[in-house]
């Protein structure tokens, strides 16, 4: 009966309805059948991308595009989604209320991924191409790049942010512009306050601390306070004392000029390290090595001095072969920076392999590097 109502419905449409809704039902079927092929061909292109590349460069020029794209890869593909997305738009574009609706989130997508792989391909050259030339030019590589990448991203997403929104028709400068002659009045009726909002800012970009880690902090009002973080506001740190338990509310103006100790971010990675070699080593070979594994490691950014051990011995019953364990401590206050002193040792051990290889000596550095974590003591 259902379908005899439609039916019939459907016959008592005039023609040129009909007509339109047909038209309508294929340019819909259409769009539909393209947003499929785009999702399909957006995540194949890193991989035809790559093996072209791989066709028709020299092996140097591929080695490059790994180390550069490979982690990225993933951030790539959903881009050439996003772009084949917008472009299927087009078949709607005559439907000009679900075209602008679609087409201002689609264009909000992509300059978002535009960042983000920007960001992800300056990081990548940054931390293997960038510490090299730094070395190159005499300077000693530091958390200082860290800083850098931080600006770097900073004003690569503030020309993404102009480029959206000139696409938007929406003057982004002129706006910022005329804003801040206004609020220039403000800020002098707010000083208070905006001290405390740019104290927050700080506190954010920096990253001191994060809710739930412990920290000593040295404020006036209270002296040595060790307290657990329990929240970061717009404008105040509440902190939980561990004596007494009770709640602490400090001006985040104050917690970003306070002198604070973060004792959760108090850890060090042990770091271990195999040679193989084939044969037993002389005393002066095993000086030599000595010597070069502690050259190349304490002169790192981040390792804890004279942490440096290294431990020779027999491996493989019978097969005259022997085994070189090198161990030594790295700090980091961050994730992010324990994951760059790891990239400065991978140069270090291209740096061991160079110039025992200069010595003549035979040996195989076994992978993976292993990390263990170990707590500083209170």
């Amino acid at each position: 009966m259902g379908t005899l109502l439609t039916t019939n419905s459907w016959y008592s449409l005039d023609e040129a309805t009909q007509k339109l809704l047909i038209a309508i039902g294929i340019k819909l079927g259409i769009f539909l059948v393209f947003v499929f092929l785009s999702v399909i061909f957006g995540k194949s292109i890193p991989r035809f991308l790559k093996l072209l590349i791989r066709r028709i460069s020299p092996q140097p020029i591929f080695q490059i595009y790994q180390n550069i794209f490979d982690p990225v890869e993933k951030k790539l593909g959903l881009l050439a989604t996003l772009i084949l997305l917008s472009l299927c738009l087009n078949f709607i574009q005559e439907y000009t209320g679900f075209y602008r609706f679609f087409k201002f989130f689609s264009d909000l997508s992509i300059a978002i991924s535009i960042a983000t792989l920007m960001s992800g391909i300056f990081k990548n050259f940054l931390r293997y191409y960038g510490i090299n030339m730094i070395r190159k030019f005499g300077f000693e590589v530091d958390e200082l790049l860290l800083v850098f990448e931080t600006i770097a991203n900073v004003i690569i997403g503030f020309f993404v942010a102009v480029a959206f929104a000139q696409s938007q028709n929406v003057n982004l400068i002129g706006l910022v512009a005329g804003l801040g002659i206004g609020g220039i009045a403000v800020a002098f009726a707010s000083q208070k306050t905006l001290e405390q909002i740019f104290g927050t800012i700080v506190i954010y970009l920096d990253r001191p601390y994060t809710p739930g880690e412990y920290i000593r902090v040295n404020l006036s009002s209270q002296g040595i306070l060790f307290a657990r973080v329990e929240a970061i506001g717009l404008r105040s740190t509440k902190l939980r004392t561990l004596a007494k338990s009770t709640l602490v509310v400090v001006p985040n103006s104050t917690m970003a000029s306070a002198d604070i100790e973060n004792i959760t971010r108090g850890k060090k990675v042990m770091v271990l390290l195999y040679l193989d070699f084939p044969r037993a080593l002389e005393k002066t070979e095993q000086a030599l090595l000595e010597k070069v594994v502690k050259e190349s490691t304490n002169t790192l950014f981040g390792i804890d001095p004279n942490s440096t051990k290294i431990s020779i011995f027999p491996y493989e019953d019978g097969q005259n072969k022997y085994r070189a364990r090198v161990s030594f401590f790295i700090l980091g206050s961050s994730e992010n920076s324990l994951e760059f002193r790891k990239q400065l040792l991978e140069l270090a051990n291209d740096s061991i392999s160079k110039k025992l290889e200069s010595y003549g000596i035979e040996f195989i550095i076994q992978e993976p590097t292993l990390y263990l974590e170990s707590p500083v003591p209170i």
